[in-house]
């Protein structure tokens, strides 16, 4: 099998916390509505992943669960968070290569003057 997931849904009762929490990550969770549906947040990670919060009501809220999270960062390392409903949330901060553009950053020797 070939799954892969694409999205994932936290129910909160803390959503302004959760949101700053999330926000502060780095994650991009922009407010939606859908009809006349409760008033979420969603950010769509870099692999197309859709993480969202949603207000909890009674008989839907997410419980105890472990998130991952890579972000790039200054140095290579581990940490372990915990969002504002207890949550643990594990971030792993690479350090990202720089981008080369084009032939920009290539050095070449070059061609000595013609003789003359």
């Amino acid at each position: 099998m070939n799954a892969r997931q694409n999205l994932l849904v936290v129910y909160t009762g803390r959503l302004a916390e959760c949101r700053a929490f999330y926000t502060g990550l780095g994650l991009d969770l922009r407010p939606e509505q859908h009809g006349a549906g409760p008033r979420h947040y969603a950010a769509v990670l870099a692999d197309g992943t859709v993480f969202e919060l949603y207000p909890a009501r009674p008989g839907r809220e997410t419980g105890a669960l472990r998130l991952g999270f890579t972000l790039p960062g200054p140095a290579n390392e581990r940490r372990l968070l915990e969002d504002p409903d207890g949550r643990t949330v594990e971030l792993h901060v690479v350090v990202q290569e720089p981008e080369a553009e084009g032939d920009a950053g290539a050095t070449s020797p070059e061609a000595p003057p013609p003789a003359g």
